[in-house]
């Protein structure tokens, strides 16, 4: 795709903003301490990336699906944990509030996480409902003007950090499968709610993860986001949009871990030439680049296209399918070119074998991709 003059101006501010602000000490403290970084955090809200999608009139950038995007893209290309940052606002915490929240939700929700002055989670996933999101058992039970929560959520991403959660709950009991669960808009300091230990994680330490425990949190009904017993298809939409984000994040980290090991190929010698010399070695770059091209264009293509009302259901998957099964397969090779060095905590591409693993997991597994692209094939 030949971006247009404002998308390429755009994806030089996101570079410019990542190789200056994303330092690698800043990188190394992240992944060693699992900490969520405040002032990097404020760094962004500043530069108006937390609002990058949210519409001008809320606080936002009112940017276009390709610009977020170019964003994530150019983020994890340095940094992957920090390109989570600016994603969650802008996608599974925003979204959700852009897709079916009243006027007076918007209004009151989107200016402060817009603006990164609050921050907001998306809580979906419990101990027995992963892949299987409709086997929700939270439950939220309607007393005069309040539903009263109980449940626990699990694998929450930015939870001990998060002013606020989109919570779903079953609010209907006699509904079967993933009718009858309803969307809500919790404030985690409310009486009753509670978080687990962050979790210790592989990789994309720097983004704190744990449960969320709801015991009888009364939640006004002013907070109920979307239409009564309606929430879960709702939550679909928004796994479409945050799965073009992870997509993005993943071709991000492929183009990262290509550039250092073109760079690591020219200048590492063996046998008295550089390792670019070898067949071997340039092959698997060509593969590599073939690949995170391919995976480029397919997103680029996509993000457009749903901007433009098209039905994509099916290609932000195969988006989220092939680009992060891609990036494992590039982040692998790049290790592998790197030998010894490549499997050493200094070497930046050490990091990102370990932060590429997830994308093929959050957001929709990659089975799960598969099982959406056909559903759409043969239904």
């Amino acid at each position: 795709m030949i971006l247009a003059e404002e998308h390429v101006m755009m994806k030089k501010v996101f570079r410019d903003f990542a190789e200056s602000e994303f330092t690698k000490e800043l990188q190394e403290r992240l992944d060693s301490t699992g900490e969520f970084d405040w002032d990097i955090h404020k760094e962004m809200a500043k530069y108006g990336f937390m609002g990058a999608r949210i519409p001008e009139e809320y606080g936002g950038q009112g940017g276009d699906t390709l610009t977020y995007v170019l964003m994530l893209e150019e983020f994890a290309r340095v940094c992957p944990v920090l390109a989570i940052y600016p994603n969650t606002p802008n996608s599974l915490g925003g979204g959700p509030l852009m897709a079916c929240g009243t006027e007076e939700q918007k209004k009151k929700y989107l200016p402060l996480i817009a603006t990164g002055k609050k921050k907001l989670c998306f809580a979906l996933t419990e101990p027995g409902a992963g892949s299987d999101a409709s086997g929700t058992t939270t439950k939220a039970v309607e007393d005069g003007n309040d539903f009263i929560i109980n449940g626990r959520k699990t694998f929450i991403s930015g939870a001990p950090v998060s002013d606020y959660a989109i919570v779903y709950a079953k609010t209907d009991p006699s509904q079967k499968g993933n009718k009858g669960i309803s969307m809500f808009i919790v404030d985690l300091k409310l009486p009753g709610v509670s978080f687990g230990k962050p979790e210790r994680k592989m990789g994309i330490n720097g983004y704190p993860t744990s449960d969320i425990v709801f015991d009888n949190v009364r939640v006004s009904k002013d907070d109920l986001l979307g239409p009564l017993h309606n929430g879960f298809t709702t939550a679909m939409k928004t796994l479409g949009i945050g799965r073009l984000g992870v997509s993005a994040q993943a071709l991000g980290i492929a183009q990262g871990c290509l550039e250092m090991s073109i760079k690591h190929a020219k200048e590492r010698e063996q046998f008295g030439r550089p390792l670019a010399k070898f067949q071997a070695i340039s092959f698997m770059l060509a593969d590599m680049a073939t690949e995170i091209a391919l995976a480029r264009e397919l997103i680029y293509n996509t993000a457009v296209e749903f901007d433009a009302g098209e039905d994509v259901a099916a290609k932000l998957s195969m988006c989220k399918y092939f680009a992060t099964e891609m990036a494992n397969r590039v982040a692998y090779k790049a290790v592998q070119i790197h030998g010894g060095y490549g499997y050493i905590k200094e070497y930046p591409v050490e990091r990102m074998y370990r932060d590429a693993r997830i994308t093929t997991l959050y957001e929709g597994t990659s089975q799960i991709q598969q099982l959406v692209i056909s559903r759409n094939l043969l239904k």
